[in-house]
């Protein structure tokens, strides 16, 4: 006897439409001879070991699960054969997708859960969903990850339904909770509307709104009496705020003879059997327990995997963007690269050879000479999110954009991962190849960015260089000087023979970044050039936010001015009316040197220590004490005496001679968890 595990974080003793399918494709399958279980996935021991004793898995819902991420790789690399059966939009961590049909939810999913169902439904067996709608709004994520799919009519049970032909036609039911998620708001809006009706709402109200005198509340119901409210009705209010991806309900409501007061977000609406033929309707819902278990039946033997098909060989342009794009989209090439024969990305011809030396398992062409005709598939990246839509009307999607928070490598390469079920994982650090120099130690430094009104004011990294200088003398300085670029050197005074500059072309830069211990620069190209070296680096960002631009190295420390200090939303139009730029202005060197400060303690812990106070600190006296403000944190202290008022500010002016003390040591200690007190190597003098 066969064991089926079901997988799903609800009781089913609930009378939602998911549990109530549960329960009839469970006992039709016990009645073919299965043997069925339902595990709640509470206890990861003890899910594991139900997957380990089962022949076949149908994973329903996880998202209530409190190890859903762990559950589904231990699925995955389990070798199991699996099938998904979704009734909700599971990878989304409000189940809801709201960020389809309302533009205020934005970055709402969680990274790692979006990516890990996105492996689960490639290694499906099969993917059920309760309707075309429900099936395209996986696939829109999803892409070709979305393989092998069966839809699912809602499993109304038929025989129950109650078509009376004596309709009431001034009361409009209800059922279930009232609130946002299943249109209530609307239902609320409609009664307000026809206050000559009566509506009637069986179950609790969930809406922070006042409510009209011609709704009522009644008890909830079993199903058995909802068929019989349904079939005694005329109308049926049902506009789910949501993507509803069946509509159990809805179904009953239009098989029971009610005229159907609906938008388009009804899953069940969606089948071409609405509105017109209900005869096939009442079939194909009969069908589905039946043929839910036919699939499952002819899935149960574990075929070997068959040989997954390639793109070919395939062109990329880029033809929107900057130097910093470009290597944004070098991770997702390399993506592409593992489900392609070829790929051959068409870049400018001045990158052509140094991009082929870094990544020599992909081609790289001038531009201007690469023929589309030549190629099997022709993919645009363009930018993300998508400018430049009129111009490039084939370049790619980014579904992921202002849905999934992550940094812009990560939308390219999920764009890229639509096109096939099983394109490899986003290749670690680093993408070049990089020996820091430590016997000749030095640093970058890039003041410069294509588009000027990003760059950190020039005299301001001219005191950066010349205090890094003082704290470590034995540090020389490469400053990338580009033929539009500003040049800090001509804002010092004195000698400064331990700066080199660096003005040829990206060869060069790219010879002094695989060899830099740490770089320095704006929201610019050269900053993202670093990244693909994984240099460590420190980013300055004014106008343009950090969020899915930010330097892109294992570790990365961020300065950036505009938090606090000024509150506009930038566009392109609005940064070039600024005629402050406080966010730039208001970064001292002293916010840099300290971000420096915490970039060295967490990348070169094994250089040697010194212990300095973070630059950065700003200590304010108090009547009773004294205030100390770090990144936008603030803390009062006060003393209880002059004496320990001295020991105090003795350690905050960076003497830790008495920081061993056994009454200091906590003090010392809240200091170094704050990063006022910094670790930071000893590089030689």
């Amino acid at each position: 006897m066969k064991h089926i595990l079901f997988l799903h974080d609800t009781d089913l003793s609930l009378r939602r439409g998911a549990e109530l399918t549960l329960k009839q494709l469970i006992s039709l399958g016990e009645s073919r001879g299965f043997r069925v279980s339902c595990n709640s996935v509470q206890d990861f021991d003890d899910v594991k070991q139900a997957i380990s004793i089962s022949d076949f898995i149908i994973v329903s819902s996880t998202s209530r699960c409190p190890f859903e991420t762990e559950l589904i790789r231990f699925l995955i690399d389990s070798k199991k054969p699996y099938a998904k059966l979704e009734f909700d939009h599971n990878f989304c961590a409000r189940r809801t997708i709201y960020c389809t049909v309302d533009p205020r939810y934005k970055n709402c999913c969680e990274t790692d859960k979006f990516h890990a169902y996105r492996e689960l439904s490639a290694g499906s067996k099969m993917n059920f969903f309760q309707s075309p709608k429900h099936y395209e709004n996986h696939k829109h994520f999803y892409g070709e990850a979305i393989g092998a799919y069966q839809l699912m009519p809602p499993t109304v049970e038929v025989d129950l339904i109650q078509d009376n032909p004596e309709k009431q036609e001034h009361t409009i039911p209800y059922f279930g909770e009232l609130s946002l998620l299943k249109g209530g708001n609307a239902f609320v809006d409609y009664a307000i509307e026809n206050p000559q009706r009566r509506f009637e709402v069986y179950g609790k109200n969930k809406l922070q709104r006042e409510i009209p005198q011609n709704v009522f509340f009644m008890e909830s119901v079993p199903n058995e009496q909802v068929l019989e409210i349904l079939g005694k009705s005329k109308y049926f209010f049902c506009q789910p705020y949501w993507p509803e991806p069946s509509g159990r309900l809805a179904a009953e409501a239009w098989l029971s003879g009610c005229e159907i007061i609906a938008n388009d977000r009804v899953g069940t609406f969606s089948y071409d059997f609405y509105p017109n033929d209900k005869q096939r309707a009442i079939r194909e819902m009969e069908e589905t327990p039946g043929k839910f278990w036919d699939t499952v039946e002819g899935l149960i033997p574990d075929e070997p995997a068959s040989e997954q098909n390639t793109l070919g060989n395939v062109l990329v342009r880029k033809s929107y963007g900057g130097l910093g794009d470009i290597f944004f989209v070098i991770p997702s090439l390399i993506v592409l690269k593992s489900i392609s024969d070829k790929v051959t990305f068409a870049v400018e011809k001045r990158l052509v050879d140094f991009l082929q030396a870094n990544i020599p398992d992909l081609i790289f062409i001038d531009r201007n000479e690469a023929s589309n005709s030549d190629f099997d598939r022709v993919i645009e990246l363009g930018n993300c999110p998508a400018f430049g839509r009129r111009e490039y009307p084939e370049q790619l999607d980014y579904v992921t954009h202002k849905k999934v928070k992550q940094h812009a490598i990560g939308h390219y390469a999920d764009a890229i991962a639509k096109m096939h079920p099983n394109p490899s994982a986003v290749k670690p650090f680093p993408y070049f190849n990089r020996t820091p120099d430590f016997e000749n130690p030095y640093y970058t430094i890039h003041p410069g960015a294509g588009f000027l009104l990003k760059i950190w004011p020039t005299e301001k990294y001219a005191q950066l260089i010349q205090d890094l200088h003082k704290e470590f003398p034995g540090l020389r300085c490469k400053v990338i000087v580009g033929p539009d670029d500003p040049n800090p050197v001509d804002f010092m005074q004195g000698q400064h023979d331990y700066i080199d500059l660096v003005t040829g072309g990206i060869e060069d830069v790219g010879n002094a970044m695989s060899k830099a211990l740490f770089h320095i620069g704006n929201d610019a190209g050269i900053t993202h050039v670093a990244g693909a070296y994984n240099v460590p680096s420190v980013g300055i960002y004014g106008p343009t936010g950090p969020g899915a631009w930010g330097c892109f190295s294992e570790q990365t420390e961020i300065v950036w001015g505009k938090p606090g200090n000024c509150e506009l939303r930038c566009n392109y139009e609005v940064i070039l009316a600024c005629e402050h730029r406080v966010c730039l202005s208001s970064t001292t060197s002293k916010m840099v040197m300290g971000a420096v400060f915490k970039l060295l303690q967490k990348t070169y812990p094994e250089l040697g220590i010194q212990k300095v106070i973070n630059p950065s600190l700003i200590i304010e006296k108090l009547e009773s004490g004294c205030g100390l403000t770090i990144d936008n944190s603030k803390f009062d202290l006060e003393f209880t005496n002059e004496f320990a008022s001295g020991e105090v500010y003795q350690i905050l002016s960076g003497d830790f001679s008495d920081a061993s003390k056994k009454h200091l040591r906590p003090f010392v200690d809240f200091l170094s968890e704050q990063k006022i007190i910094l670790d930071i190597p000893s590089f030689p003098k």
